[in-house]
Order: structure tokens, then C-alpha cells, then sequence
């Protein structure tokens, strides 16, 4: 398994900037410098019960939002793909049958544990991908390499989403598309019923399923904290990225948010 660095992105912060930088961490505000080292603890915690956790939680919904993820790249044979937090692969399977054997998709995560367990349920399937465990604002891939860039359900846990944003738009080819699938926020109607569910139900499955209720919470709290649907367009657009658009799924408990880079 690769482990993929570049410090460019980072070189114009200077240390005690990042020392003293806030960040969130679901309800919490921790440094910056903290808040991956806390996620990484998250993930590597939930690793072996990912995909169970996500059934149950969504009753099955995140293999719908998948498939209209996948839809929506619209891949076709030749084409690189990066899956960025690709964790336990299920996007980059999809596109691995997609781009046939002239093009390329790699799985990518900062999560070690999580990729292990992506990488093998790939093999298992007769796929076997290039894998590097990475981080999303720093990007190890020249400019304009990748067709396709996707994150599902990792962009709510990167420091600097910004930052990270701008690293995608750099890494895509001109004309292609960036897919973020991230929770957001929710209909009014359904927010009181989801918010109980987010704050009961969620812990209760974690601490009975995975053995790990405090993750769980976080996941609650870490939702509420991620820009809503049309602050991450901004963000996007901010970045460089045209023509962004976003779908809300679900009555807004997803949103797939697309851009372009002209």
C-alpha cells in the first residue's frame, strides 16, 4: 500500500498559525493540528463494522445515493478516476468495471484502516487498483491528471475543506468533473424526527453494533457542523470549479454536489 505525501499545499502556513488555528470536532473546537489525528481514531475504530454501520443506519439508502453518484460521473472506458476517502471501495468498484482496461481508478484515503479493508474486499472481487493512503488537501498527483474526482462521505471530516477543495479542482483535467456526496441539511419538516434519530438511535446502533457509541456521536454532531448545500456550492465555485450544481437525496439528509473545471 502506498503512502502518499506533498507538502505544497502546505508550505505557505507558518507552524504557529496551524498551532493556534481552531477547528471543529463534531461539537468540540480543537486545533487544527488535532482534529485528524481525532478522526483517524473515528475510523480506524469503526474499520470492520464501516459497511454494516451505514446499512443499518440509512436502512440501506447509501447504496441508492452511490448509484446516483456513479450515474451522475457518467465514466466512460479510458478515463482516470480518483476516489478520494474511497474507505471500503464501493465508488471505486463501480467505476473500476466502468473504465475498462485502458483507464485507471485509485483508491485513495487518509485512513489506513479503512483502506486495508477496501483494498481486500476489491481482491476478493478479482480488482485490484492502485491504493495510496493520502491526505485530501494535499493531494500527490500532478495538475490535471484524473477525469473524474469523487468524495462520498469524507468531505465533513477534512480540516480545511477549502483547501482541499482547491486541491481536487487542481488535480482534475480540464473538463472534468469533481462529485461530492456528503451529508447536508435536511428538510425543515423532518429535522426534529432526524435530529432524534441523529442523537439517539445513531449512538444506541454504534454502541450496540460496533461497540463504540462516541464515534457514532460524532458522526450526529459532525453533520450539523458541515456547511449546508448551497454554502458548499460557494465553496466550490471558490475553488475554481464551474457549472456547480447540487441534488438533494432524500429530502436533503445527502446532497450531491458537481462541479466542473473549464
Amino acid at each position: 500500500m502506498t503512502h502518499a505525501t506533498d507538502g505544497a499545499d502546505r508550505a505557505t502556513s507558518r507552524p504557529e498559525d496551524a498551532a493556534a488555528s481552531q477547528t471543529h470536532f463534531g461539537f468540540q473546537s480543537v486545533k487544527e493540528t488535532e482534529k485528524a489525528q481525532r478522526v483517524a481514531q473515528v475510523f480506524h475504530s469503526v474499520a470492520e463494522r464501516y459497511d454494516l454501520m451505514n446499512d443499518l443506519m440509512s436502512m440501506g439508502l447509501h447504496r441508492a445515493w452511490k448509484q446516483f453518484t456513479v450515474a451522475r460521473a457518467a465514466v466512460r472506458p479510458g478515463m482516470k478516476v480518483l476516489d478520494i476517502a474511497g474507505g471500503t471501495g464501493d465508488l471505486a468498484r463501480a467505476f473500476a468495471r466502468q473504465v475498462g482496461p485502458n483507464g485507471q481508478v485509485w483508491l485513495t484515503d487518509i485512513n489506513e484502516s479503512m483502506l486495508r479493508v477496501g483494498r481486500d474486499r476489491l481482491l476478493d472481487q478479482g480488482l485490484l487498483l492502485p491504493v495510496a493512503v493520502c491526505d485530501a488537501e494535499a493531494l500527490p498527483f500532478p495538475d490535471n491528471s484524473f477525469d473524474r474526482i469523487t468524495v462520498a462521505f469524507g468531505l465533513r471530516n477534512m480540516t480545511r475543506k477549502h483547501v482541499a477543495l482547491q486541491a481536487m479542482q487542481r488535480a482534475l483535467r480540464p473538463g472534468g468533473k469533481l462529485l461530492v456526496l456528503e451529508f447536508s441539511e435536511i428538510a425543515k419538516p423532518l429535522a426534529p424526527v432526524y435530529d432524534w434519530y441523529s442523537f439517539n438511535i445513531l449512538p444506541w446502533l454504534g454502541r450496540r453494533v460496533a461497540n463504540d457509541e462516541g464515534s457514532y456521536r460524532y458522526l450526529a454532531e459532525s453533520i450539523r457542523m458541515h456547511p449546508n448545500q448551497e454554502a458548499l456550492a460557494e465553496l466550490m465555485r471558490e475553488a475554481g470549479l464551474e457549472r456547480v450544481q447540487y441534488f438533494n437525496l432524500t429530502g436533503g439528509v445527502v446532497a450531491l454536489h458537481e462541479g466542473v473545471k473549464l
